[in-house]
């Protein structure tokens, strides 16, 4: 992001779009960028939320949008987008649990088809979608989002009369391709059986040695600058970087002390087959909210979820979309999530303003998930 601004890239982005094409020319199609970029680019959540937060932020600036508002958009486009569209890291978990299920004759049939069944269940994922577009069309500000205040600082653009908006599309495009290059490297061949986390590190020192043969042999920066805007991104980022390593130690500390497991066979003793996917998806909220990871709670919530479902003759793809969906809820509404914190970070929000001010959306996007789990437990009460 450091590299892109001092480049004069997204400058020359912020030009094209404002003055050459004027397809921004007001705070909805500040945000609309930013939501589409979301929806488009669903390679990885964390990815995905930087880079909309880097374009986006420019514009935003320009239209005086709140960056708390354009936080809120990176994030309630980030997550749930890479948790319908799995062809990337989060398909990659998803079909190793259920594997996993498969294997030891729990459950039968094959991974993907169950795992495509699974997503069409993932309610709230798209209710996330659809009130977020809402409230960006028309510009709906409910709770804390109704303070948030523009931010008073000009963008500090790079002036470069050779710049252009290639300095910020080609590592852009570059990040989305090696992602899915190293997804298939890790995994043999097979990028839904790649290593979602190494796969971004490697996309990353990639990219950068990329971008710094690009920007060195356009001359567009000299070594020694190139250097010292790496080392300033670097440093911006560090702080962020001691937030998510206390968060992943509370997040295992909760793990081991076997929080979900409790919480499960507390509503295993007592439960309505008909409120099945609906527990499950309160459940699973609760413990992605407590760890502050979706990732984990999948890895908790789903060998329970399938069982709980065949022991009940219920639907387990419609279970397993409820931990996908509560997963994806609890960590939107959670301030030691790595997605809330790295939006907060491109967004160049305060990271509690920006759960104070997604709250409430996230809320809205829950209860209509929850309705939809409870309506379609009774709807598809047996998985025959």
């Amino acid at each position: 992001m450091e590299l892109m601004q001092k480049s004069g890239g997204i400058n020359g982005f912020v030009s094209f779009m404002t003055q050459k094409t004027r397809l921004v020319r007001s705070p909805r199609s500040a945000l609309l960028v930013s939501y589409f970029i979301g929806v488009i680019i669903f390679i990885e959540s964390s990815i995905t939320a930087l880079i909309a937060g880097a374009v986006g932020r420019p514009l935003c600036d320009k239209e005086k949008v709140p960056h708390a508002k354009l936080a809120f958009v990176c994030d309630s486009t980030s997550a749930p987008v890479s948790s319908l569209i799995v062809l990337n890291g989060w398909g990659a978990l998803l079909l190793g649990l259920i594997a996993t299920q498969v294997q030891t004759g729990t459950i039968s049939g094959d991974n993907v088809d169950i795992l495509l069944h699974s997503v069409a269940y993932n309610f709230y994922a798209m209710s996330a979608l659809v009130v977020t577009f809402l409230a960006v069309w028309f510009n709906i500000d409910i709770g804390a989002m109704k303070k948030a205040k523009p931010s008073l600082d000009k963008p500090a653009l790079h002036v470069n009369a050779q710049a252009n908006m290639s300095y910020m599309i080609l590592p852009i495009f570059l990040m989305i391709a090696f992602v899915f290059l190293f997804l298939a490297m890790t995994g043999n061949g097979d990028m839904f059986k790649g290593s979602g986390s190494s796969a971004i590190f490697y996309t990353m020192l990639a990219t950068l040695f990329v971008m710094f043969v690009y920007y060195i042999g356009t001359k567009n920066m000299s070594v020694t600058t190139y250097t010292k805007s790496a080392v300033n991104g670097a440093k911006k980022l560090f702080p962020i970087a001691v937030i998510l390593l206390f968060a992943f130690a509370i997040g295992k500390v909760t793990v081991d002390l076997k929080t979900g497991e409790y919480l499960a066979s507390l509503a295993n003793e007592s439960l309505s087959l008909f409120l099945l996917s609906g527990v499950i998806f309160l459940l699973s909220s609760i413990i992605s909210f407590s760890t502050g990871t979706s990732w984990g709670t999948f890895s908790i919530m789903i060998p329970i979820a399938v069982p709980m479902a065949v022991g009940m003759d219920a639907d387990v793809a419609l279970a397993i979309g409820a931990v996908i969906s509560g997963g994806v809820f609890g960590d939107h509404c959670s301030p030691i999530s790595d997605t809330t914190i790295i939006s907060s970070l491109a967004s160049d929000c305060e990271v509690i303003e920006h759960v104070k001010t997604q709250l409430p959306y996230a809320l809205i996007s829950g209860l209509v998930a929850f309705a939809l789990f409870i309506l379609f437990g009774f709807m598809t009460p047996g998985s025959s």
